[in-house]
């Protein structure tokens, strides 16, 4: 894996069941670019558009964001050393990376080869386990930094079958067994290579530029991966920094083969069907394209370490089912790592915190698979989950008066609450202006307490609050002046950003900008203040769904810093009856990673006649 960064949970809000972005243009004080008809595409167009050429349909990447929870697996030579090397613990950095923490010599590491036999990596039970810890798919490190790949390539010898006493390809058995057992399956593949000749070594972020000749061995290994295992449901790309062109390449050569195979973000270059955050973090922005967060049991390694403590097993258990809940319930997939020992058995440890998951979505999975991401802004008691015909509701921290309080819901029709699992005991909803509540308190056998204080008898409880016909939440909205204007910073807007760019380290960038406003007339001239690009730019403004193209000028000598646009718009209460929707993106349709063309100062929205 890369490198470690910090992520929190994101403020989420959405409207389900109302229409989406139209391409209407009204007329305004200024005339926009008038907007021409476009090809359908499977995403609205204020959002990003897939990078042209094959690719997985949207059928496929539904049921890639219905799966939710996934195994990841790192095992290599790396595990046959244990974060250990001449009998000293290698403790600066992931275990994984032990040949570049060590350092240790090329001709010393390439030695474990010789002593490489996991005679107990068992396919068919490691399958079994995931399937008890409720995953739908695994992805294993079919080749990591170091260069040493678990299945057999006609590239180098350096892998399983040619080069160790073990003389099997791991990733085949796998990729079987996952086959047998009903499980998707995937490869995780580092497109550096420390073992390469005249290729990479270690520098600090693993941000190696890609050279000509590692760039082809690793397209022929593509092939090989994309050929002899069954259908690939992703393809984990990581670290490096290729140039635009080879991220291009490498995901070309993947879906010449196979078009529905979902490619990992790190292929960089804004050239994967999935964003990946950062190692064991989550976004704090909103999120429109698929994405998953990679996890692993300790935040100290990803490879097999011997000498990690493993503590508190309850504890972990519960960690890990409120990452997975968390993630699920902001739109994403979670995938949570295990590291086999060098003779391929899994760490008992690892395990049972599999197992511990597995009992609670034994009970609780129906929250989890399927569903989509919360329509709250915020939930003062834990997380939600959106079924067809059902909001799922996450207890993580009883509201001292036992109610739960679901902000802008009272527009729904709900049916009586329960409790997963407990439907013979149900509640009538309350409604309280705009906002509904759920006294738990009035469930039979509701737990009141426990003996730390606490609120349940069993971790997490769910709470299901079914409802008939369209699911509407009032977002959050900003109030007017008292003489009905708005003064929009772009601090009070929900920010939408670009991940997974020229490399690990390249920062996010923003595309988006929205906001939502308790709009109380029916036409407004909105003036945008921005800083003037070097360049003339078109920027397109969404109102309630309404598309209005912006024509901005360059800067010129002796401008200043400050140049305006004004437009009237129109509030159209039909696609967005509660808060109005004002949005700025790059012209549509714009593909991943273009970011808006300017700075924006602020906005000014005064309503007119």
């Amino acid at each position: 894996m890369g490198k470690s960064v910090a992520g929190k949970q994101a403020a989420l809000w959405l409207l389900i069941g109302m229409a989406g972005c139209s391409q209407n243009l009204w007329a305004d004080a200024s005339p926009a670019q008038p907007v021409t008809s476009m090809a359908v595409t499977s995403r609205q167009l204020d959002e990003p558009q897939p990078q042209p050429g094959p690719g997985p349909s949207t059928e496929t990447i539904k049921a890639w964001q219905d799966r939710k929870f996934g195994m990841f697996i790192h095992f290599g030579l790396y595990s046959l050393a244990g974060g250990m090397w001449n009998g000293q613990r290698v403790n600066n950095g992931y275990s994984e990376q032990i040949m570049a923490n060590g350092p240790i010599p090329m001709k010393e590491y390439e030695a474990l080869a010789s002593h490489f036999d996991p005679v107990h990596f068992d396919p068919d039970a490691i399958v079994a386990l995931a399937k008890a810890a409720g995953m739908k798919f695994i992805v294993i490190t079919a080749k990591h930094h170091d260069g040493f790949n678990l299945f057999h390539t006609a590239q180098t010898p350096y892998n399983t079958v040619d080069d160790t006493p073990y003389h099997q390809d791991i990733v085949k058995q796998l990729a079987d067994a996952c086959a047998r057992g009903g499980l998707k399956f995937g490869v995780y593949y580092s497109t550096i290579d420390w073992h390469h000749p005249g290729g990479n070594t270690y520098i600090d972020g693993n941000s190696n530029p890609i050279t000509p000749g590692q760039e082809a061995f690793n397209v022929a290994q593509l092939k090989e991966l994309m050929s002899h295992y069954g259908p690939i449901s992703e393809i984990w790309f990581d670290m490096g920094k290729p140039t635009p062109a080879q991220s291009r390449h490498f995901a070309e050569t993947v879906h010449g083969l196979q078009p529905q195979t979902m490619i990992s973000g790190r292929v960089w270059n804004y050239e994967g069907n999935f964003a990946v955050m950062g190692d064991n973090a989550e976004p704090n922005v909103a999120m429109e394209m698929p994405w998953q967060a990679p996890a692993s049991m300790f935040p100290e390694t990803w490879g097999y370490r011997s000498w990690q403590v493993r503590t508190d097993l309850p504890g972990k258990i519960r960690e890990n089912i409120t990452r997975l809940v968390r993630v699920v319930s902001q739109g994403g997939n979670y995938i949570l790592n295990i590291g086999p020992e060098g003779d391929g058995s899994v760490v008992p440890y690892e395990a049972q915190v599999l197992q511990g998951i597995g009992e609670w979505l034994k009970h609780n999975g129906e929250a989890i698979y399927g569903t989509r991401k919360q329509p709250f802004a915020a939930l003062d008691f834990g997380y939600a989950t959106v079924g067809p015909h059902a909001v799922y509701l996450f207890i993580a921290k009883m509201p001292a008066d036992h109610q739960l309080h679901l902000p802008g819901a009272a527009d729904t029709a709900f049916g009586r609450a329960y409790r997963l699992g407990s439907s013979e005991s149900s509640v009538a909803i309350q409604r309280h202006g705009d906002d509904v509540s759920i006294a738990l308190d009035q469930l039979a056998g509701w737990p009141k307490s426990d003996s730390d204080g606490g609120n349940i008898d069993t971790f997490m409880p769910v709470i299901v609050l079914p409802f008939d016909g369209a699911l509407r939440v009032r977002p959050e909205a900003m109030a007017a002046a008292k003489d009905g204007s708005f003064h929009l910073q772009p601090a009070q807007a929900e920010h939408y950003l670009n991940y997974n760019g020229e490399g690990y380290e390249a920062p996010s960038t923003l595309y988006k900008l929205s906001w939502q406003l308790d709009a109380n007339a029916a036409n407004y001239s909105l003036t945008l203040h921005y800083t003037p690009p070097q360049q003339r730019s078109t920027l397109d403004l969404w109102v309630d769904g309404q598309r209005y193209a912006l024509n901005l000028d360059s800067a010129t000598s002796g401008q200043t810093s400050t140049a305006s646009k004004t437009v009237r718009i129109r509030r159209d209460r039909s696609t967005h009856p509660y808060a109005m929707q004002v949005e700025l993106t790059p012209a549509a349709p714009f593909v991943q990673g273009t970011p808006l063309p300017v700075t924006i100062q602020n906005l000014e929205l005064l309503p007119q006649p």
